[in-house]
């Protein structure tokens, strides 16, 4: 039944994805070319909508117990809105963060989904008390920047989201979570059909209707697959957007300092100056190798579950890179 819910997601957003094109340009949401800008014709936004609305459909089609899943899913309509709104308007850095969140207020007051405690190897559980809903805010609205950031190439925020949510999905099988991974599963093949569209040269950006919600969905299946086996809770996420969440402390860093952060479509520094690599390079050849590295990064997350029920995770980053020559 799964595999025929993907499967109409998947027919559903290449359906849509054109009426959506149509939307955009008459009303008036679309990218123009600028100096640091890749592309070089005015390209609508908005791919984010059709990735939402095949989604929702999945979501109503989907057979699993979905009552906890409202006060997600308002948040998921906020942050949608908030992006639909800055990608008409181009709303200022304060009134995207005030969406964020909003939406994450929902998972977490309503909701009742926070990081209550992360139980750390050998030396036992680490409670948060009253820091729990403020760290799981923070937590939220970080994972919804670091995707919202890498959203500067054609196909990259959606490849990235895809290995992203694999990972999650791996894990929750093996949790056997009967939520999180056939919710995961819907959601990638949402993005495969925009993919189809933005692959480069794209027709089609997700704008941040898309990439706010993607890392908001991100974020909360990551919280909902693993709040209850303790340290994943923390570590896994961390694995699976570490680098662009290096990259967004690394950005406000720089820009703190007076600086201009270099990650923007033309001009790309990737991952962060911590990794000490930087890339300026066509569009095709950055986005293969960010596909290597969070390939690489994912993979090779290795489980080991002891007698505990406890979960640790062994990161062993790679770096592919292909010449295209």
């Amino acid at each position: 039944m799964q595999i025929w819910i993907m499967i109409i997601c998947f027919l559903i957003g290449i359906l849509i994805i054109p009426l959506v094109r149509k939307f955009a340009f008459y009303i008036n949401a679309v990218d123009e070319p600028r100096e640091r800008h890749i592309h070089t014709k005015i390209t609508p936004t908005l791919g984010g909508l059709a990735i939402f609305v095949a989604f929702t459909i999945g979501m109503l089609l989907l057979a699993v117990d979905k009552s906890g899943f409202l006060p997600v899913y308002i948040g998921a309509v906020i942050i949608v809105v908030t992006g639909f709104v800055d990608d008409i308007l181009e709303l200022s850095p304060r009134w995207k963060l005030v969406g964020q969140i909003s939406a994450a207020l929902c998972v977490v007051l309503w909701g009742q989904i926070t990081i209550e405690f992360i139980n750390i190897p050998f030396v036992g559980p680490l409670y948060f008390g009253v820091w729990a809903i403020p760290i799981t805010l923070i937590w939220i609205v970080a994972i919804v920047n670091a995707l919202n950031l890498i959203d500067g190439l054609d196909g990259l925020a959606g490849g990235v989201s895809i290995i992203a949510l694999l990972t999650i999905a791996g894990m929750a099988l093996l949790l056997q979570d009967v939520f999180v991974a056939p919710v995961a599963f819907m959601l990638i093949a949402c993005i495969l059909a925009f993919l189809v569209y933005n692959f480069p040269p794209a027709t089609i950006f997700m704008g941040d209707t898309g990439s706010l919600f993607l890392g908001y969905m991100i974020a909360v299946l990551s919280l909902m697959g693993f709040k209850n086996v303790t340290f994943i809770s923390i570590l896994v996420p961390l694995i699976i957007l570490g680098v662009p969440l290096s990259d967004t402390f690394f950005c406000d860093y720089t820009k703190a300092k007076g600086k201009n952060s270099d990650f923007d479509g033309r001009q790309i520094s990737y991952p962060s100056s911590a990794y000490g690599v930087r890339f300026f390079a066509e569009t095709n050849r950055v986005a293969d190798l960010l596909y290597g590295y969070f390939i690489f990064d994912n993979r090779f997350c290795i489980l080991i579950f002891d007698h505990m029920g406890s979960c640790y995770s062994i990161n062993i980053v790679g770096i592919l890179y292909r010449n295209h020559r």
